[in-house]
């Protein structure tokens, strides 16, 4: 199992900011062996859809009154 990365883009949103250029560079920069979770207020489905197809696999966790924690990572 990779070690993930945490990225709350939470506050970005709160803050009306668009966080996907800062999720892309993070996702561009993983090693072998890496992996990213990003935690949202919704589930960003545009974000799974876009990441699997570039060979991500994806793992969904509700957080209770928190929002949702998605899990990106390939396959080495």
């Amino acid at each position: 199992m990779p070690k993930f990365k945490l990225m709350d883009v939470r506050p970005l949103i709160a803050r009306g900011l668009e966080p996907f250029a800062k999720i892309r560079a993070t996702v561009n920069a993983l090693k072998p062996g890496e992996g990213l979770s990003v935690a949202a207020p919704f589930l960003p489905s545009p974000l799974i859809e876009l990441l699997r197809a570039e060979g991500f696999q994806a793992r969904v966790e509700r957080q209770p009154s928190r929002g949702w924690v998605t899990h990106f990572w390939r396959d080495d």
